[in-house]
């Protein structure tokens, strides 16, 4: 533990770092005393309570820019849910309790080095405040079941969490895993992984038979993910919609989905793209996208071992303000677990292209949207994301216990695009943010290698713990940004307690 507040002694000073890690200490013990308590969900008559807590200490080097970029801050969240299950009915009722402490004052700069990691976002975000929190409720729905007399119909409407290719759990525990980890929320997402997220405030309906699963989603995001009020809506909406089915090899397990989705901005935001300055700010268009694509799962079994593959794929077309839009993007993987080895690893490779605008005069916005994801599970250490981007990943996932499960990835990143911006975000999160923002390329490619490494322990059936280390090394287009700096790092340790 003693290690990770190191960079924080270079930015703070004793007095603030052992402030910051006295209050991580008790909430580190009052999470491990919890777990020692309920062991069975608290029912309230028929009626079921749940509870959450969450903290994340979070140290950022953002590519050795300075004292500026060294700095560390305490994110926490509280959940407290009430639930209900009839035949016919479900509802649910939930509050969150967002708390940030310490956010850094001197995180954000001029251009082009712009915010120096997310501890600048969560304090611009919030009014500049260093420390900040909030309650507001969560998800707040009723879900009508056996529509019409057919169980396999559902309608939910309300406030509600959301993640696009979620809508059916595979059996298989290869194909469930790479929809959580590698599939899932890549357009649209809760971004639970902030330390507030965001919730859609509409209409979920389901259609769930064995030969298929039919989702349909029309929504509007609320404010939040950095921002701590999360009453609000945003001037923009989505409408979704998936068909998943399995797939019966003659071997194995596999899934196929196809999706569409629009999504409408009608915010008077100035956009993030490559056009001049002046460009961007007279145009305050709406935006009208249009996104179709699927994914392909396949786990095969061999007798040396089990081979997977992912396929992802997705589409742009429509309105960019006054420019045409036309983008796409595309992901390959291939994974095996060998047999009958020690501590159960699992070899992945893996890459990514999302396009890029290769000329900002033209008529033609080209720079894929990744519209309101969840960036963090394909950035691990988030600096990047799925816009511009050419990502090839290596990765280990070992599993030495089935408590324990160790995760080493190495990423190379470059811009699809040296004409367009290294683009990072997750969309939408209060109205007068754009939810992405750019920097300039500088007419390079290479942006970073990202080495990273996390260990998860679950520490009983309410409890948990993850360690979170990851190095950026800086290549053309951050030396160029961050001359001052050379490389980066950040780190978290976190402890989750739920029941």
């Amino acid at each position: 533990m003693e290690i990770l507040y190191k960079v924080l002694e270079q930015r703070h000073g004793n007095c603030k770092v052992i402030a910051v890690q006295r209050i991580s200490y008790y909430l580190l013990l009052f999470g491990l005393a919890a777990s020692m308590a309920a062991q069975e969900p608290i029912k309230w008559g028929d009626v079921t309570v749940q509870a959450s807590v969450r903290s994340r200490l979070e140290l950022w080097d953002w590519f050795g820019e300075g004292e500026a970029s060294r700095y560390g801050y305490l994110g926490n969240q509280a959940r407290l849910g009430f639930s209900q299950s009839k035949a016919n009915l479900d509802w649910q009722l939930e509050f969150m309790a967002p708390v940030l402490l310490g956010l850094p004052d001197d995180a954000v700069q001029g251009a082009p080095q712009g915010v120096l990691g997310l501890g600048g976002n969560y304090f611009v975000a919030n009014d500049r405040k260093r420390n900040a929190a909030m309650v507001f409720p969560k998800n707040a729905f009723v879900r009508f079941k056996n529509l019409g007399g057919d169980k396999t119909q559902s309608l939910r409407l309300g406030r509600f969490e959301y993640v696009d290719g979620s809508e059916v759990a595979p059996k298989d525990a290869t194909l469930a895993w790479l929809k959580a980890n590698r599939i899932n929320q890549r357009i649209l997402g809760s971004f639970g992984w902030s330390h507030v997220g965001r919730s859609f405030d509409g209409a979920h309906y389901v259609l769930n038979r064995p030969g298929g699963n039919l989702t349909v989603v029309a929504a509007v995001p609320t404010r939040g993910v950095f921002q701590v009020d999360g009453w609000g809506w945003n001037r923009a909406a989505v409408g979704y919609a998936a068909y998943t089915v399995p797939v019966k090899p003659a071997q194995g397990a596999a899934e196929l989905r196809l999706f569409g989705m629009y999504y409408h901005d009608w915010r008077r935001v100035v956009k993030t793209d490559n056009r001049p300055a002046a460009a961007r700010t007279a145009d305050l268009a709406n935006i009208g996208l249009s996104t179709f694509g699927g994914h392909y799962l396949h786990a095969h079994p061999t007798a040396a071992g089990t081979v997977d593959v992912s396929l992802w794929g997705a589409a742009q077309t429509g309105r960019w303000g006054r420019l045409d839009h036309r983008s796409g993007a595309f992901l390959a993987e291939v994974g095996f677990q060998p047999a009958k080895v020690a501590w159960k690893p699992w070899i992945r490779g893996a890459y990514y292209y999302g396009s890029g605008d290769g000329d900002p005069n033209d008529s033609t916005h080209g720079s894929f949207f990744q519209v309101m994801p969840t960036p963090r599970p394909f950035a691990r250490t988030p600096f990047y994301d799925m816009i511009n981007n050419r990502d090839a990943m290596a990765q280990v996932v070992l599993r030495p216990k089935p408590v324990v499960s160790v995760t080493g990835e190495f990423h190379n990143l470059s811009l699809a695009s040296s004409n367009d911006l290294w683009y990072l975000g997750g969309g939408v999160f209060q109205p007068w943010s754009f939810g992405y923002i750019g920097r300039p390329s500088q007419g390079k490619s290479g942006l970073a290698n990202l080495y990273d490494v996390s260990v998860d322990y679950k520490v009983n059936a309410h409890t948990s713990l993850t360690f979170y280390f990851g190095y950026m090394q800086a290549l053309g287009v951050t030396e160029a940004i961050y001359p001052r700096g050379s490389d980066g790092r950040f780190g978290y340790v976190e402890w989750m307690y739920r029941f």
